[in-house]
Formats: structure tokens, C-alpha cells, sequence
């Protein structure tokens, strides 16, 4: 893609969640249509988007139907079929790429280009056997964590190892998944940096956040974050560095632990993120237009904060307090989810606290 998107062009989101969306209401802001494609019916961004192609990512003729309606595609979670993505980068430009995608899908060749960018990581170990498991666990020690390489989130797909006598239950836990051992931080607590890159290398970072979890699911994100002015520079430059290396285009979410010794990369998130959602009240343009101005080849926006904010997510039956929070100054996100499951993502607030100083 060489022009700018025009207003009226149509931009194709790969899922159906509440990212998907807020995307969607942030591309509808700059005058774009939006197709989703998402295999459920009812899903919380067809709500808002132009066009619902409802098809498995196996239906090589829906994506392909789907690829020709779009102007360029883009995805709100970062588990797609291969093969899908094959048929429609055929058809039309895909971004993020595929570099990015492939990268976080897998959290072993994760943590492997992060350190060979010069990033620091918890210490981590490829596990597959019983055998693999015990020599991590002599390199890394315990307590650590054991998680499959690919597909978990907010907390599956893990299992907590106190001593070696929980090697044969967590492996057990993984269900025959390869899977990487990773040893425990200590840190003081954990940030987010939401980061956005343009096609012409343009980039620019939010301020980054303080995360709170609760059983392993994004609780709050407080801004401004706990850091000194050092650390605050650090952050927003690793994060920068990570964009370049992966020839980024589009908004990126960067976990990291705050540690005595510096900066510890958790992960990498080729999305838009949980954590960024404090920019909705936070900043004139929020994380989903930043992405959705990156993806059509327009600049970059202004991300500087002006606000103070906690961002706290409804999870559950949360969604019953809506009535209360109703009442407050809270800037109330829904869904449009039929269901409270537990640990589901119902919602979220916006508070802001005060200006930004």
C-alpha cells in the first residue's frame, strides 16, 4: 500500500471481539467502513461494523470473498490460521505482518528475538518431555512458571511450579502442548507500553501504564505509571526498539516488570491492548485511531496524555454494578456480550483522576 486510505475505503478486522469493536467505532471516526470476519454470530464488534462475513477460518471461499471486499486487513487477536492469512495476503496487505504475528504466536520465538534485539527476559527454557522439564528446572530453579508455547491467555495455559515436586503436574497440566519453563521475577510491579508504528518508520508511544491483575486477568491500568524520568525514557525506547526490528505497522502493546536492575520484557501483544484502553479519556487520540491511521497510511496522531486515568476492566459479574457505576464520573465501554462468564471481559471504565502534570 502506497496512498493513504480515502475516507469511504473499507477495513477488514480479522475477529469479532470487543477490540474489533473498539476499532471499528475508531475507523467509522475517520469516515471507513469495516468488515469483520468472525466465525460466531452476534459477536461484539458486528455490532458496530459495516459488513459480517460469519465463516470458519477454514472457508477458503469466505476469506477470499472477504479479502476482495477489503482496502486492507488487520487483526484483533493474534491466533489466525496460517492458511487464512495465506489466502487473504494474496488478495490484499496485511498489517501487522506476518513477521509480528508468527513472533508472538509462539512464546518460545518470542523470547528468542527479544534477546537477540539485547532485551532482557525472565530466564526461560524449551519444554517438551519430562526430561526437558528437569533440566529447566536445574537451570532455572523454582518457583517458575510453565507455559504452552502457543495459544494462552489471561492466565490458560499455565501452570505455577513452588518446587520440583509440581514438575509432573504442571507438565501434566500442558496436555501433551509444547511448552517453556520461565523463572519467576522479582519485581516491584508491571507496566505497558501501547506503541504505534507507521508504514514510513513514524512512531509514537503513550505514556505507559500500571497494570494490576487478579487471577492472571488484567484487573486496572493506572497513568501515570510508577517510574522515574529514566525508567518512563527506557520503557518508551525498548518499545521503539521492538517496533523497528519487527518493521511494525500498527499499534503494539509491551508488557514489562520493573525490577531493581532495569526493565524486564513479559511479553508482546501485535494488537491493540487491554492496558491502552486508559487512552479512550486519556489522550486526544486513543490507541485505536493511532492503529487505524497506521494500517491506512495516514500520520501518525498526537498520543500525549492530558489526563490522568484508571482503566479498570468488568469482568464477570461485574457487569451487574453497572447501575452504580452509572451514577459516578466513570466513562462506561460495554460490550454488547449476552453472557457473564465468569473471568470474561464484559466491559470497562475510563476514570479520569485529573489533568496530567
Amino acid at each position: 500500500m502506497t496512498d493513504p486510505l480515502r475516507p469511504g475505503a473499507t477495513i477488514g478486522i480479522l475477529g469479532g471481539g470487543q477490540l474489533g469493536r473498539m476499532l471499528s467505532v475508531a475507523a467509522a471516526r475517520l469516515g471507513f467502513k469495516t468488515c469483520i470476519f468472525e466465525p460466531q454470530g452476534d459477536c461484539p464488534a458486528s455490532h458496530v461494523s459495516n459488513f459480517h462475513y460469519q465463516a470458519d477460518y477454514s472457508d477458503t471461499d469466505a476469506l477470499t470473498a472477504f479479502a476482495q471486499a477489503c482496502d486492507v486487513v488487520t487483526f484483533e487477536f493474534e491466533n489466525i490460521p496460517t492458511d487464512a492469512l495465506d489466502v487473504i495476503e494474496a488478495i490484499t496487505p496485511i498489517h501487522p505482518n506476518r513477521k509480528a504475528l508468527a513472533t508472538s504466536q509462539d512464546r518460545l520465538l518470542e523470547k528468542n528475538f527479544l534477546t537477540r534485539i539485547g532485551l532482557k527476559t525472565a530466564p526461560f527454557s524449551a519444554v517438551k518431555t519430562a526430561s526437558d522439564l528437569q533440566s529447566a528446572i536445574d537451570r532455572i530453579g523454582t518457583p517458575a512458571i510453565l507455559k504452552t508455547r502457543t495459544l494462552g491467555y489471561d492466565g490458560k495455559g499455565q501452570a505455577r511450579l513452588h518446587s520440583d515436586d509440581d514438575a509432573e503436574a504442571a507438565l501434566a497440566a500442558m496436555n501433551g502442548a509444547p511448552a517453556v519453563l520461565e523463572g519467576f521475577i522479582d519485581f516491584s510491579h508491571e507496566i505497558s507500553v501501547i506503541g504505534t508504528r507507521a508504514a514510513d518508520g513514524a512512531i509514537s508511544c503513550f505514556d505507559p501504564g500500571e497494570n494490576l491483575h487478579r487471577n492472571g486477568i488484567l484487573h486496572s491500568t493506572t497513568v501515570p505509571a510508577r517510574l522515574s524520568p529514566a525508567q518512563r525514557t527506557d520503557a518508551v525506547l525498548l518499545t521503539a526498539n521492538i517496533l523497528n526490528a519487527l518493521e511494525y505497522v500498527g499499534t503494539m502493546g509491551v508488557e514489562l516488570f520493573v525490577t531493581g536492575s532495569g526493565l524486564i520484557v513479559n511479553e508482546i501483544a501485535p494488537r491493540v491492548h487491554n492496558s491502552g484502553h486508559w487512552t479512550q479519556a486519556g489522550c486526544t487520540i486513543d490507541q485505536f485511531e493511532q492503529h487505524i491511521r497506521a494500517i491506512a497510511g495516514w500520520p501518525l496522531g498526537d498520543g500525549s496524555r492530558h489526563s490522568n486515568v484508571v482503566m479498570e476492566n468488568l469482568i464477570g459479574a461485574d457487569i451487574d454494578r453497572v447501575p452504580e457505576i452509572a451514577k459516578t464520573n466513570a466513562a462506561l465501554h460495554l460490550y454488547g456480550k449476552a453472557d457473564a462468564k465468569p473471568g470474561r471481559k464484559m466491559g470497562h471504565t475510563n476514570t479520569v483522576t485529573g489533568p496530567a502534570k
